[in-house]
């Protein structure tokens, strides 16, 4: 959503003439559907179903480096040179600060060139932890550009060094699909998930539609369309 409703409700129009009552009902079904998906108590529900639980305060004991994940950039950041992380990332790259000034971990950022942009977003992340924060990242990977290949160049990089147990930093709702990737790749994780959107207690006003409710409901059920194409690639 949002396109895929839309959709139907077109494909309804266009039947309207020859299959009236199949017509009204496939547009009614789309619309509501598109409605209840932009309602921040029907957008919670469904993140929920993905969070998971904060890292624990001694969780950082099990691990051998921090991997953040990149989560895409900002091509229209004038102020920053025209490219700087995006608000997902950059909320990644804030709490991994913090973890690795509290664990002295090294670190690991992944991120590769998405589309016709001119830097990679590990890099980008990189600048950000070291000029904000004054963290250096250990290593910096500028290739992989989808999770799944976050965990394979990262079980390249790290697992010749010994690494196998690694605190992994993603937004919440991609932690399942991320934790599922890294395993996968041979990994033991430590979830550090950052950025949660469904955990606040529920107000009335969260029956009211808007459109921040619906970019939760794409991005949930984004992943768990993504969850179920990564196991049938059997990872």
């Amino acid at each position: 959503p949002p396109t895929s409703l839309v959709l139907l409700t077109l494909l309804g129009l266009l039947l309207l003439k020859s299959r009236p009552r199949f017509a009204v009902g496939l547009m009614a079904f789309s619309q509501l559907a598109l409605l209840a998906l932009a309602m921040p108590v029907v957008a919670g529900a469904i993140a929920r179903t993905l969070e998971p639980p904060p890292l624990a305060a001694d969780g950082l004991k099990r691990a051998q480096a921090i991997v953040i994940l990149a989560g895409g950039l900002n091509r229209s950041a004038i102020e920053w040179g025209g490219e700087s992380v995006n608000d997902f990332t950059l909320q990644r790259v804030r709490y991994g600060a913090h973890l690795a000034r509290a664990s002295g971990l090294p670190v690991y950022v992944t991120g590769g060139v998405p589309g016709d942009a001119r830097h990679s977003e590990a890099q980008l992340m990189a600048t950000v932890l070291q000029r904000d924060y004054g963290i250096q990242p250990k290593w910096i990977d500028q290739s992989a550009s989808t999770t799944r290949g976050n965990a394979l160049m990262a079980a390249k990089d790290l697992k010749p060094l010994g690494i196998q147990r690694v605190a992994l930093v993603t937004t919440a709702i991609h932690m399942p699909r991320s934790k599922q990737a890294f395993e996968a790749a041979g990994f033991t994780v430590v979830p550090a998930p950052t950025d949660y959107v469904a955990q606040r207690p529920f107000t009335p006003g969260q029956l009211a539609p808007g459109a921040g409710a619906l970019v939760v409901s794409h991005l949930a059920l984004r992943e768990w369309i993504a969850r179920g194409w990564y196991r049938l690639l059997g990872s």
